[in-house]
């Protein structure tokens, strides 16, 4: 925490096209105006390419960080029952923050409903393979799928649950061991900022992935894919705006911040998040921000990759305003039973299919399926704009669980009230990779 004194100079003195938001900013409009006006050129293997393998490049360093943060954070505390405890408040706290999200979204579809008299026939076909997949998806696989079949297996597919349980358990081993663990404590220690390092490093590329990404989703679904359903978008954006600044904005007041402050802090992440449309691209930094912003190593270490499967307040908005579109497009009255079926049905699937290639469309359709299996073949006609609004979902994401880690530091009692304040208010302290 003492470079923040220092750091805001670093960035008062440079140029305004080395800052890496502004280049990544920049790189987004270039890639929608190459998918508008060059679409073949846009959806160009090697143009989807730079996209993907940037955030291959970032996924590739998710499961050393999360085991590095979790066991450190875990082997320096003194007392075991702080993590369990700090599991306990986080579920809780995901629980009732994801009920709001939920909530929020089955209210909007009531009063906006922009889904009647849309004249669309659904291709039960296209999306078939995602109602296979949420059929095989349970929730209790779910669970079971947390436990690796070997450590090196869930390194290898940088499964972040599978890796964030053996770092817990493999933390409380160091606790116990005492002095005898200090050298490991320390070799910990040094790997993880060498891998913040590494970030570092591969932050340079995420003008590139932006670009990629984003001129690939524009030149293949946009903007003739948007067609009658730009209503369901435009409500989407709202209703996900209105969760962040509302339900998020009144967390954050109670805590003692803005959430616009909080929101321009982590500028970056949100914008790379953008132009990637995938949460997790910005998880390690995200993490790592977090923790000079004043939260607890231990709390940001188990809150927010645990968040990543338990606290998706985007998908939850989403699940809820989709099944109302699709119900009221396809003129299927839902009762009031049915629609409170949807809440509770959507707060078990949202984890089932977690971490699965198109999650969100997945825990549709699984939510479809019970609540009314006649809903399922309308999945077809938010099909072709779901890369849209993955886009929110994914923003949402990342900005609730980041207020999530703040939240659960303050409610432990470990949050730098002074520390949060100095970089909130400070519009030029650096924003770059702490490696030290």
């Amino acid at each position: 925490m003492t470079t923040m004194a220092t750091a805001a100079p670093a960035r008062a003195s440079q140029a305004w096209y080395k800052i890496l938001y502004v280049q990544v900013l920049i790189a987004i409009l270039i890639g929608a105006m190459v998918g508008s006006l060059w679409p073949s050129v846009a959806t160009n293997d090697w143009v989807k390419a730079l996209g993907d393998g940037f955030i291959k490049l970032i996924k590739m360093v998710i499961a050393p960080i999360i085991f590095c943060t979790v066991t450190s954070g875990i082997a320096h505390i003194q007392d075991a029952k702080k993590v369990g405890r700090v599991g306990v408040k986080a579920l809780v706290y995901f629980e009732i923050v994801s009920s709001f999200a939920l909530v929020l979204g089955l209210l909007m579809g009531n009063l906006v409903q922009i889904g009647h008299g849309l004249a669309v026939k659904p291709d039960a076909a296209a999306v078939a393979n995602y109602v296979k997949q949420a059929e095989a998806s349970k929730t209790v696989d779910f669970f079971l799928n947390i436990v690796p079949d070997t450590v090196v297996g869930a390194f290898a597919r940088g499964d972040v649950l599978q890796v964030l349980l053996f770092a817990i358990l493999f933390g409380f081993s160091l606790m116990a061991l005492g002095n005898r663990g200090e050298r490991l404590r320390g070799m910990i220690d040094d790997v993880a900022h060498a891998v913040f390092g590494v970030i570092a490093i591969i932050m340079k590329a995420a003008p590139i992935g932006a670009f990629g990404a984003m001129a690939f989703t524009v030149g293949k679904f946009g903007p003739a894919a948007l067609g009658n359903l730009i209503g369901l978008i435009a409500l989407f954006y709202a209703t996900a705006a209105l969760f962040v600044v509302v339900v998020l904005g009144l967390i954050a007041r109670l805590v003692g911040f803005s959430i616009f402050k909080f929101i321009v802090y982590i500028k970056d992440e949100i914008l790379i998040v953008l132009g990637t449309s995938s949460s997790e691209s910005a998880l390690p930094q995200l993490m790592e921000k977090l923790e000079r912003l004043g939260c607890s190593k231990p709390v940001v270490g188990l809150v927010v990759p645990t968040g990543y499967s338990f606290n998706l307040d985007g998908t939850n908005i989403y699940m809820t305003l989709a099944t109302l579109f699709i119900a009221q497009a396809l003129g299927v009255d839902l009762t009031f039973g049915q629609q409170l079926t949807i809440l509770l049905v959507a707060m078990l699937t949202s984890k089932g299919a977690s971490g699965v290639t198109g999650a969100g469309f997945i825990t549709l359709a699984a939510t479809l399926s019970v609540v009314n299996p006649a809903l399922v073949p309308g999945m077809a006609i938010v099909f072709s704009i779901d890369k849209f609004m993955s886009e929110v979902r994914a923003l949402t994401n990342i900005t609730g669980n980041g207020i999530a880690a703040v939240f659960v530091s303050w409610w432990e009692d470990e949050l730098e009230h002074a520390t949060l304040q100095a970089r909130l208010n400070q519009p030029n302290v650096s924003t770059t990779i702490d490696t030290r």
